[in-house]
């Protein structure tokens, strides 16, 4: 356990009391002008989701009774693959306590459970140009750094495409 301030953070289950607590952390952390290209949705939807299928890889971090952050994540296996697969969905850190060791407790506890369960190989996302996250995961022993395209197409605008000419 770690301290944050004067409280002992401690890292515990997230519980369904929890949910509209770690839903405002996510919209506040997870907004649409920090993350244009999130391919994935902040929804309540999200929470559920992941705390029906994978209820022991959900959790919070509080301190002093407050929840200071939370960590989001399941496994997957791949036919034909020996390996199970531990994937961190998401990890939300209040905004006016990030780097203060929080995101850190959670990422060990959950690296921990999915030791426990199988996982042979833990992966994230994050934009490439988040460069606070891709330096957090980078000190928590992350590499083999990987970009993605991304492509987007809006569909509400009229295409300029030209009509194919038959011959």
């Amino acid at each position: 356990m770690s301290e944050t301030g004067k409280e002992t953070l401690r890292i515990r289950d997230m519980t369904i009391d929890d949910f509209p607590e770690v839903f405002h952390i996510g919209e506040e952390v997870f907004t649409a002008e920090s993350f244009q290209s999130l391919y994935r949705t902040w929804d309540e939807f999200e929470i559920t989701t992941l705390f029906n299928s994978d209820t022991e890889l959900c959790l919070v971090a509080e301190a002093g009774g407050k929840i200071l952050g939370f960590i989001l994540g399941t496994t997957v296996t791949k036919h034909n693959s020996p390996w199970k697969y531990g994937y961190l969905v998401w990890l939300g850190v209040r905004k006016d306590i990030q780097q203060g060791g929080v995101g850190s407790g959670l990422f060990k506890e959950i690296k921990h459970r999915m030791k426990e369960q199988g996982v042979r190989m833990m992966i994230i996302d994050t934009s490439a140009d988040n460069l606070p996250a891709v330096r957090f995961f980078e000190k928590q022993g992350f590499g083999d750094v990987q970009e993605h395209v991304y492509m987007s197409l809006n569909l509400t605008r009229k295409s300029r495409k030209k009509p194919v000419k038959k011959a």
